[in-house]
């Protein structure tokens, strides 16, 4: 059976043509050498029983290599006339006897392979006329396979990166305490997964390029794992993250199966799109029926969020620290917060505010209706000895110490 080419597999397969073609030779091919083998990607033939794609050789047994070092020149109009040619194993499976050769590079300038044609029979007519013809091809063809390589470069950077990560376990996973705007009680913590500090990526991006390769649930799975570890730690409600694609995941119903749900917050960011309410919905039934709650998260920095809310009945709002930051002198982001609460309050929702992180911020929350809030006014993310217990945790503050003298 056949393989099917991909659409640039294909662009190059009618470079191939053309040169092939043009040359009156038998083969043409793009290969790509990694430093041990040469990978035939795609070849254009009128044999194909002796010159298969996707075959692979030996990279320093191959004519390519050889033209690569010098050893061989870049158009060989007669094989025999070369001994180090003739000792190569092509010469003889499948008998090459005409040869013309161009390395493929891409924009940085490193080498991806090589741009060939070859013949059973000699020419007298191959010339470095015929070479810059391939060069031309050979340049069109890496404009084709760039964006290939670099996706598969990037899949293989983000790969090597999460493998280590996930054969230890996963990222990981600290509280940053949840408090009682009126009280100053904590009531809970939100589970934060925390990864390698050399990466220089935050959590929300390394979950995003995870999902990207395919492997985004198997990392969220990895860290609702080291937030449910934490359950037995502390006090109050733990608020664990999850996506809309790892939510509907077997192993993601498994997990939530067994923890006590009355202690789960379960936060749907509004960031990530959900494709089919219903089935997420359905799938939150039994959860939600035995006690867990649902958060819509990052509330106020998109789109999406009253849709969330609308479709799943939320029992909890988190705004985000987006509308949070200093709404204590702007009158517009008050405003905002002010018909939040409204809304959620309408529809019998606590309402919490993410990215606290001074008085004035909190007292100007607590005294527009805000239930619950979180950020560094009340604590850093991190492990769970860090955490105050359940109760009264430090008074609230009051508007009139923190008035403009």
């Amino acid at each position: 059976m056949t393989r099917q080419r991909t659409d640039a597999e294909q662009q190059i397969a009618d470079l191939l043509r053309t040169a092939r073609t043009s040359l009156h030779m038998s083969v043409a091919f793009l290969s790509r050498l990694d430093g041990t083998t040469q990978h035939l990607e795609v070849v254009d033939t009128r044999v194909p029983v002796l010159v298969r794609e996707k075959a692979q050789i030996a990279q320093d047994t191959s004519f390519c290599q050889a033209i690569l070092d010098g050893e061989l020149p870049a158009v060989i109009d007669d094989v025999t006339r070369y001994p180090l040619a003739m000792s190569l194993p092509s010469a003889r499976i499948p008998r090459i006897r005409s040869y013309v050769s161009t390395p493929v590079t891409l924009s940085d300038g490193s080498l991806y392979g090589t741009f060939c044609a070859f013949g059973f029979t000699s020419d007298k007519e191959l010339t470095r006329r015929d070479e810059a013809l391939m060069q031309v091809l050979a340049s069109a063809a890496s404009v084709i396979i760039e964006p290939e390589v670099r996706e598969r470069q990037r899949r293989d950077d983000i790969d090597g990166r999460l493998d280590p990560l996930v054969a230890a376990g996963g990222p990981d996973v600290v509280l940053q305490p949840i408090v009682d705007l009126v009280t100053g009680a904590r009531v809970g913590a939100e589970a934060l997964s925390r990864f390698p500090r050399e990466w220089g990526k935050g959590p929300d991006v390394v979950f995003e390029e995870a999902h990207s390769v395919g492997r985004g649930s198997e990392v969220e799975l990895l860290a609702l794992r080291g937030a449910a570890a934490h359950l037995d730690r502390v006090g109050g409600y733990v608020a664990m993250n999850v996506s809309p694609q790892t939510l509907l995941t077997p192993g993601f119903a498994t997990l939530l199966g067994d923890l006590p749900h009355d202690r789960v917050l379960l936060e749907l960011s509004e960031h990530d799109p959900v494709e089919d309410y219903d089935a997420l919905t359905t799938a939150l039934v039994p959860f939600r029926a035995a006690g867990m709650r649902l958060a819509i998260d990052d509330v106020g920095a998109g789109f999406s969020s009253l849709r969330h809310i609308v479709v799943t009945d939320p029992d909890v709002i988190k705004m985000d620290r987006s509308i949070v930051s200093g709404l204590d002198t702007d009158p517009v982001l008050s405003k905002l917060v002010e018909s939040l609460v409204t809304f959620g309050h309408g529809c019998g929702v606590t309402v919490v505010a993410e990215g606290i992180e001074t008085a004035e911020e909190a007292v100007r929350l607590r005294d527009l209706g805000v239930d619950l809030g979180q950020g560094w006014y009340y604590g850093r993310p991190g492990p769970p000895e860090a955490l105050s217990p359940v109760g009264p945790a430090v008074p609230a503050p009051r508007a009139a110490e923190h008035q403009p003298a």
